[in-house]
């Protein structure tokens, strides 16, 4: 026989239910999906670099911070591991149906990054790594409801299957994603280096204008999706 579950206690009831209501907001949902994005967008082409086997900085050894690199390059396996596991957080943050397991995948990530960004005192870097581990930690806590397991051995007593209207993205928001993403992706991978130097001007020119379309239309899908909450 079963035996009986034990109510969950006080914070825990709480957590499920501030979850329940960040969870049936439709701009907190669209602010999930550009933190994806965002994440996504900054460490692919920076974990393909160290996948490829190729030196992240040119700082030379005689800099702490170079040296620091330069021992990870020439480690060699270790090195692409990293690179491995950046671009397969990437990847799957941008699947909706693996973005959880991204997210579970990218808080160590990021929050070692950061941890380096500090000890070796980074000139001004901490301000966007930092950034980058507190939108890891909001993804986590975004998907609270699947990973509640882990803390607590009551099950989730919230709403995460949220079907209200304007809640799902419309399909002008869905290109607006999709225009962010390869603009994002297009920027970063011409700065780390991919494509010769002479037409890096003209790629990230491209690129930003892929990405302001992109925001303009989110600008112009606004209205109906307002409209769709009433």
């Amino acid at each position: 026989m079963t035996p009986p579950i034990a109510p969950p206690g006080r914070l825990e009831a709480a957590l499920d239910r501030v979850h329940s209501r960040v969870r049936s907001n439709p701009w907190l949902y669209r602010f999930a999906i550009i933190n994806r994005i965002l994440l996504a967008g900054a460490f692919l082409p920076t974990g393909l670099i160290k996948l490829l086997g190729r030196r992240f900085t040119q700082m030379g050894a005689d800099d702490p911070i170079g040296y620091f690199f330069e021992a990870l390059y020439q480690s060699g396996g270790y090195w692409r591991f990293i690179g491995a596991v950046q671009v397969l957080a990437s990847l799957l943050l941008l699947i909706p149906r693996t973005a959880t397991l991204g997210a579970v995948l990218f808080f160590p990530v990021a929050l070692n990054i950061f941890v380096i960004t500090v000890a070796l005192h980074f000139t001004g870097t901490p301000f966007i790594t930092g950034p980058m581990l507190l939108a890891a930690v909001y993804l986590l806590c975004w998907d609270y409801d699947r990973l509640k397991g882990v803390l607590w051995s009551t099950p989730y007593a919230g709403s995460s299957a949220v079907v209200a209207p304007g809640y799902a993205l419309r399909p002008l928001e869905r290109v607006s994603c999709v225009l962010a993403t390869a603009g994002l992706l297009s920027m970063t991978t011409a700065v780390r280096g991919f494509i010769p130097l002479g037409l890096v001007p003209a790629a990230i020119q491209a690129s930003l204008g892929t990405i302001l379309l992109g925001v303009v239309v989110a600008l112009v899908s606004l209205p109906g999706t307002i409209r769709a909450r009433r």
